[in-house]
């Protein structure tokens, strides 16, 4: 197989990788090219580790190489909270900040009707389960989905489904940034943070 058939398959396949349009595919696959040797061959087998040794975590469905999860198994954390994100991704941004001990389930998405996206789609019923499991000691499922059209619609129907429980269900605050000027946020963003006002 020629270089120029490599290097075309390679363009093609980082193409697909989500927010890499072909220009930037091209410019990447060049980098590469250009690199050639233990550089490439360490992307390349990070690669094939992830493919071979990466799954979900049984319990709460986080991305993983031992299941159950570092999180599901450190019995330092609190078992009584449990964090409902979206992604992956959302339960790494919420361990940078550090003040969140809890446990996590992640459900792989939002709900959104337009797309053809819904609860059978997501991991809403392993959470259900999870929650309605006898040995659970879970007393609050805080939803941490992202506001906008679709995490509100999930977090609705996360609350519909969760308080039968008894469990209680929360919502993560909104409003303006830390170190935010007002005159610079939106409408919408005002409206959500004195919404969400509490007292000093």
């Amino acid at each position: 197989m020629s270089s120029e058939n490599a290097i075309t398959r390679l363009i093609s396949e980082l193409s697909r990788l989500p927010g890499i349009g072909e220009k930037t595919a091209m410019r990447l696959a060049l980098y590469l090219v250009q690199r050639k040797g233990k550089q490439v061959r360490n992307l390349a087998q990070s690669l094939i580790d992830v493919a071979d040794n990466v799954c979900l975590c049984s319990t709460c469905k986080n991305i993983t190489e031992a299941d159950p999860c570092t999180f599901c198994c450190d019995t330092r954390r609190d078992n009584a909270l449990l964090c409902v994100v979206a992604t992956p991704s959302d339960v790494m941004a919420i361990e940078r900040g550090g003040a969140f001990r809890g446990l996590y389930h992640v459900l792989h998405g939002y709900l959104s009707p337009l797309e053809g996206i819904g609860p059978d789609d997501l991991h809403i019923d392993d959470l259900i389960a999870r929650l309605s499991g006898e040995d659970t000691s879970i007393t609050e499922v805080i939803i941490a989905t992202s506001i906008h059209v679709e995490g509100e619609t999930t977090a609705m129907y996360l609350a519909r489904r969760i308080k039968p429980f008894g469990i209680r269900v929360t919502r993560i605050a909104s409003g303006l940034p830390a170190g935010g000027e007002i005159e610079y946020a939106d409408r919408a963003t005002i409206a959500r943070a004195l919404q969400g006002r509490c007292e000093l």
